[in-house]
């Protein structure tokens, strides 16, 4: 089921998606922003902060925000650019999908559509057209697809990320599985590069980090839901971690001073390798998240069930 509706508390336009089984997803047009991923049983699955401001120019705390053109400080626009606090449309005659896995009919989605206006092309001179299906699967998986073509008449160069905010019970409790032995890079330490040495990533404190050529599946296990995020990523060969631990929290408007305790970013991007399309080209990219049982032995997460498929 697919149902547009309007935002109560601030009177924004918004998608809902609802598969047969019961699981949601909800989408805000402003932004293109996924804002809220439920599983069956009602579950809230990502974060939003609680001081989240629902207001143009300001980007939406929480959920999955696009960053395009620039992730990031890399470059000279606004942080993270301007496809997050912008507003999208319904694209109702869409492309045709691109033929990645789990792109199934019948499965519950909304096509939107990014194109840029006059002030975007005052700071960003170039002509693109951003698309993005989300859709939720039969299993409550929620997948987005990107693309964005090159519509303009010289060559473009850009960064991306789908800054995903996941639901976690307590960060002292979460690691994350499948970056192990990778260089990252360090933004506290000005993008210096380091290789990761433990077994898995933990946290006590502030991390942001970019990990470069990831495998195409994470694993974040949350041990005190027993529950397993799988994060599967095509075209996007970079993943970020980021929890911005009790200073910095203290230091954002729009979030809550605690709230980092319930909160973790890992982000399916392309950014080390910047992405240049030639006119009439275009990148295409997917990102799934499932949340599954975490099947434990000797604290481990099974490997066969996540990791290994």
């Amino acid at each position: 089921m697919v149902e547009f509706v309007k935002d109560g508390a601030t009177g924004m336009e918004k998608v809902l998606l609802r598969e047969p089984g019961g699981a949601t997803a909800q989408i805000h047009l402003y932004g293109g922003h996924v804002t809220s991923w439920r599983n069956e049983r009602g579950e809230e699955l990502l974060f939003l902060s609680s001081k989240a401001i629902f207001k143009p120019p300001k980007a939406i705390r929480g959920g999955i925000p696009v960053c395009f053109p620039q992730f990031g400080g890399f470059g000279a626009l606004e942080q993270h650019g301007f496809a997050r606090n912008r507003m999208w449309a319904v694209d109702i005659n869409p492309p045709p999908p691109p033929p990645f896995a789990g792109t199934g009919p019948n499965k519950p989605y909304i096509d939107l559509v990014l194109k840029p206006s006059d002030d975007e092309l005052k700071i960003w001179p170039h002509n693109f057209e951003l698309y993005q299906r989300v859709m939720i699967g039969f299993n409550g998986e929620l997948t987005s697809i990107i693309r964005v073509r090159n519509t303009d008449t010289k060559p473009f160069t850009f960064t991306f990320a789908l800054h995903t905010y996941l639901s976690v019970s307590d960060i002292s409790e979460v690691r994350i599985e499948g970056l192990e032995t990778l260089d990252f890079l360090d933004n506290l330490q000005e993008k210096e590069r380091f290789t990761e040495q433990g077994d898995a990533i933990t946290f006590d404190s502030e991390v942001d980090r970019i990990y470069l050529g990831t495998p195409t599946k994470i694993a974040i296990i949350d041990h005190d839901k027993k529950r397993t995020f799988v994060l599967k990523k095509e075209g996007l060969p970079d993943a970020v971690v980021w929890n911005p631990w009790e200073k910095k929290a203290k230091a954002m408007a729009d979030f809550g001073d605690d709230e980092y305790k319930h909160m973790l970013c890992v982000e399916a991007a392309a950014v080390e390798k910047a992405i240049t399309l030639k006119p009439g080209e275009e990148w295409k990219a997917r990102q799934e998240i499932s949340a599954v049982p975490s099947s434990y032995f000797s604290g481990q997460l099974d490997p066969c069930k996540v990791l290994n498929g």
